[in-house]
């Protein structure tokens, strides 16, 4: 077991020790008081758990996903009309089960480049950094670069700790806004393994994005078009050549994902090459790790909706 808190349990000790200070009349309502304090500094502590049956693997290995999250990934051309980034979903779910006790972040670029997860070892939290995303809206793309995300890469490569680094960068490849690709090769010093994988097919596939942020679903017949004067629906094909280019500048392999078990390969490959650096072993390394918060805040929870109602009677 192990604590993540979110405010130094100094900081949220004294809080809490104000808090009981503020004494409500009644026995019963100073214990529910009391309860919610205790629950308040416990959620606060993020205690987490080993996670059962799982192979160790030290907390030196660290995994950065890069993710392509522009309209083109809604392209419907994965195993016939799948959308891409569902693929990608599914598949860096299944590349963070084969590294148990591994600590992942995530990138995405589209528009902006966004860190939407530091590095954790809670699975559960970079699983739902991963499965958020969704494309962007019609109304916000401007187009897609594969450079700009450098540089939120250089920070994170050259400034963490000491570790076995494993980086996948997943994209169509695809560039929409004139621009020239650049050199990932100064970013190859930094980097032990990893892969890029590619989403699409040369033929290509139409997309259907949210219009608005906030919308809940595209209808079936809301594609996006290039041109909504004359009604030609708008095409993402996978441009191979650019990520094999980043792919040579990195020195990691290229993957055209088409199916799932395309991955398996490369996962056995950096398993073995994080063995021959002594940052993978079978006994006394960590286990993965799990969130428990939320058994503490359903019943904190719970408690303040009580309150919430007994004093509003009491007004």
């Amino acid at each position: 077991m192990i604590i993540n808190p979110i405010i130094p349990v100094w900081i949220m000790g004294i809080i809490c020790i104000v808090l009981l200070f503020f004494k409500r009349k009644g026995t019963f309502n100073y214990i529910r008081q009391i309860l919610i304090i205790i629950l308040l500094f416990v959620v606060n502590l993020r205690i987490m758990v080993a996670g059962k049956d799982v192979t160790n693997m030290s907390n030196n290995v660290d995994i950065l996903f890069v993710v392509d999250n522009t309209i083109s990934m809604l392209a419907e051309d994965y195993d016939g009309a799948g959308r891409r980034i569902d693929a990608v979903k599914a598949d860096c779910r299944y590349i963070m089960e084969q590294f148990p006790g591994a600590s992942f972040s995530v990138v995405t670029f589209g528009n902006s480049v966004e860190r939407t997860m530091p590095y954790t070892i809670d699975y559960n939290m970079a699983l739902q950094a991963i499965e958020v995303l969704n494309g962007q809206t019609e109304y916000y793309a401007n187009g897609t670069s594969l450079n700009d995300v450098m540089s939120q890469m250089a920070g994170i490569l050259e400034n963490e700790r000491e570790t076995y680094k494993i980086i996948f960068f997943i994209s169509d490849g695809e560039i929409v806004n004139s621009e020239n690709l650049k050199s990932y090769s100064e970013l190859e010093e930094y980097v032990d393994a990893g892969a890029v994988l590619g989403y699409g097919t040369t033929k290509g596939g139409a997309m259907r994005p949210l219009k608005y942020v906030g919308d809940e679903e595209a209808p079936e017949y809301l594609y996006y078009y290039d041109d909504d004067y004359n009604r030609v629906k708008a095409i993402s094909k996978i441009d191979e050549d650019n990520l094999k280019q980043i792919a040579s500048d990195l020195d990691v392999d290229y993957i055209h994902m088409t199916g799932q078990s395309q991955i398996d390969d490369e996962i056995d490959e950096l398993l073995s090459g994080i063995g021959d650096n002594a940052a993978y072993s079978e006994g006394d390394s960590k286990k993965g790790y799990m969130e428990t918060y939320y058994f503490f805040a359903i019943p904190l929870m719970l408690l303040l909706i009580f309150d919430y109602f007994y004093y509003k009677r009491k007004i």
